[in-house]
């Protein structure tokens, strides 16, 4: 997307005096079907693979915007997208206003380094990122998601929350979480609250259900527990303390309910 107005050579010195600058093609996404002809004919100097539970995957996915074949993101070293230009979006805006396409680009790079978060909807109080709500059913009662967490100082919680809804099994069952950490720094620590807990921000998570803790990176790690009725749960992730404050990870959660005519079997 930034070829057409890299020529400009103040806005080539604007973007490597401030930005780290680099590209994820859409078909290691998979956002496109062609996957597997383009690992094929890729150059071999190229990773033959991404994971897609890196951090820096999770914030793509966040900020893409659906049939755009191409997204400039702006990213936080903390990782909150600041703004989001869709390919589109960015050559309509230029034609209907008969703007130039370098100074458009670069009013959205100066607004995203100043917290503006261009590209946002109007109706958007929080771009950041937030948790997520997982509702289980009869009919499905496994979901898979992506997620992030970051490590907080050492004897304190930095809780990312997955809100876990199993109402509909209301004879209860065995919640299984599967969980694969993503392959940056830091280690990742979970813990699964009854919904009307308010979750810890420092101290020991005396109030979980059940944890798996210190889970290392790229490896894996499982949380089971069963219920006599269905309810809410919050399960909190977090980095382990001993990763390094600020350090951040993906993870991928698969979250399922066995009911208790199956669990008891």
């Amino acid at each position: 997307m930034r070829a057409g107005v890299l020529y400009w050579d103040r806005l080539i010195k604007f973007l490597n005096d401030n930005f780290i600058n680099t590209w994820v093609s859409n078909v290691v996404l998979e956002r496109t079907p062609r996957k597997k002809a383009y690992m094929m004919n890729r150059p071999k100097s190229e990773s033959s693979t991404f994971d897609k539970n890196h951090p820096l995957a999770k914030y793509i996915m966040e900020g893409w915007k659906e049939h755009s074949p191409v997204d400039c993101l702006v990213i936080a070293p903390e990782g909150d997208v600041m703004g989001k230009l869709p390919l589109n979006d960015f050559f309509d805006a230029c034609y209907e206003n008969d703007l130039k396409e370098e100074d458009v680009y670069l009013r959205y790079l100066k607004d995203s380094l100043n917290a503006k978060f261009p590209g946002f909807d109007e109706d958007t109080s929080d771009p950041l990122l937030t948790g997520l709500n997982v509702i289980l059913t009869q009919d499905n009662p496994t979901q898979e998601v992506i997620h992030i967490y970051r490590t907080p100082r050492y004897g304190y919680q930095d809780y990312n929350i997955i809100t876990i809804d199993t109402r509909t099994f209301r004879d209860g069952g065995m919640l299984t979480i599967d969980i694969i950490v993503g392959s940056a720094k830091a280690g990742g620590s979970f813990d699964l609250y009854d919904g009307d807990t308010e979750l810890p921000t420092k101290g020991y998570p005396d109030e979980a259900l059940t944890s798996a803790w210190d889970i290392p990176s790229g490896q894996k790690g499982r949380i089971e527990f069963h219920f006599e009725e269905g309810k809410i749960f919050k399960l909190g992730a977090t980095g382990t303390w001993f990763s390094g404050k600020g350090n951040i990870n993906g993870f991928q959660a698969i979250i399922t309910v066995d009911p208790i005519e199956n669990s008891e079997k």
